[in-house]
Protein backbone atom coordinates (compact mmCIF):
# COMPACT_ATOMS: atom_id res chain seq x y z
CA UNK A 1 0.00 0.00 0.00
CA UNK A 2 2.68 2.50 -1.01
CA UNK A 3 0.55 4.35 -3.51
CA UNK A 4 1.02 7.74 -1.85
CA UNK A 5 4.80 7.60 -2.11
CA UNK A 6 5.21 8.41 -5.84
CA UNK A 7 3.10 11.56 -5.52
CA UNK A 8 5.19 12.71 -2.54
CA UNK A 9 8.35 12.09 -4.55
CA UNK A 10 6.84 13.95 -7.47
CA UNK A 11 6.01 16.93 -5.24
CA UNK A 12 9.56 16.90 -3.90
CA UNK A 13 11.00 16.84 -7.45
CA UNK A 14 8.72 19.68 -8.51
CA UNK A 15 9.74 21.70 -5.45
CA UNK A 16 13.44 21.15 -6.26
CA UNK A 17 12.83 22.11 -9.89
CA UNK A 18 11.09 25.31 -8.79
CA UNK A 19 13.99 26.15 -6.42
CA UNK A 20 16.51 25.66 -9.22
CA UNK A 21 14.41 27.90 -11.47
CA UNK A 22 14.36 30.70 -8.88
CA UNK A 23 18.11 30.35 -8.25
CA UNK A 24 18.82 30.55 -11.98
CA UNK A 25 16.61 33.61 -12.33
CA UNK A 26 18.42 35.28 -9.42
CA UNK A 27 21.81 34.52 -11.03
CA UNK A 28 20.62 35.93 -14.34
CA UNK A 29 19.42 39.14 -12.69
CA UNK A 30 22.71 39.43 -10.80
CA UNK A 31 24.73 39.00 -14.00
CA UNK A 32 22.58 41.56 -15.81
CA UNK A 33 23.06 44.05 -12.98
CA UNK A 34 26.84 43.56 -13.02
CA UNK A 35 26.94 43.95 -16.77
CA UNK A 36 24.92 47.17 -16.58
CA UNK A 37 27.22 48.60 -13.88
CA UNK A 38 30.46 47.98 -15.80
CA UNK A 39 31.86 50.95 -17.67
CA UNK A 40 31.62 50.74 -21.43
CA UNK A 41 34.80 50.21 -23.42
CA UNK A 42 36.06 53.32 -25.12
CA UNK A 43 36.32 53.19 -28.92
CA UNK A 44 35.74 49.44 -29.08
CA UNK A 45 39.01 48.80 -27.22
CA UNK A 46 39.33 45.25 -25.92
CA UNK A 47 42.20 44.74 -23.43
CA UNK A 48 42.21 40.98 -24.12
CA UNK A 49 43.23 41.63 -27.74
CA UNK A 50 45.98 44.13 -26.98
CA UNK A 51 49.19 43.35 -28.85
CA UNK A 52 47.60 40.91 -31.30
CA UNK A 53 47.96 41.67 -34.99
CA UNK A 54 45.69 40.35 -37.74
CA UNK A 55 47.06 37.32 -39.54
CA UNK A 56 49.27 34.48 -38.39
CA UNK A 57 50.86 35.03 -35.01
CA UNK A 58 54.58 34.48 -34.43
CA UNK A 59 55.52 31.32 -32.58
CA UNK A 60 56.29 31.55 -28.89
CA UNK A 61 59.73 30.48 -27.67
CA UNK A 62 58.39 27.18 -26.33
CA UNK A 63 56.78 26.39 -29.71
CA UNK A 64 59.92 26.82 -31.78
CA UNK A 65 61.75 23.68 -32.85
CA UNK A 66 65.53 23.81 -32.91
CA UNK A 67 66.74 22.95 -36.42
CA UNK A 68 70.07 21.31 -35.67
Amino acid sequence: MNKSRPSQQKRQRERQRQERRTEKQARRQEAAAQKANQPARADGYDPDLEGIKPGPQPLEDWQKVDAE
